[in-house]
């Protein structure tokens, strides 16, 4: 499935697969963004899957926004993989 971005109220939401596929895409789109607002939050509930690739790109994203001084939130109660992976990350 393919990922949907839609924005409601300055929010982005995600619809459908983070995964290899998509990512790419995802993160120029976001990228532009973050140059551009400052402040973008990108809510994550109706993300059905995330691979690897996909939370990698989520932290790509946020490094990027720490280093120009902007800000990347990811809200929502998305995938179950993206909170195992930053559990794994913290916890070492």
């Amino acid at each position: 499935m393919a990922l949907q971005i839609l924005e409601q109220n300055g929010t982005f939401e995600l619809q459908g697969s983070l995964t290899t596929a998509t990512t790419r895409s995802f993160i120029i789109h976001f990228e532009y963004m973050i140059n551009t607002v400052k402040n973008v939050t990108v809510n994550i509930d109706k993300v059905n899957t995330i691979d690897v690739s996909g939370v990698e790109a989520l932290k790509t994203l946020i490094a990027i926004a720490l280093r120009s001084n902007n800000v990347f939130s990811v809200v929502g109660n998305g995938c179950k993989e993206i909170y195992d992976d930053y559990k794994s990350a913290f916890a070492a």
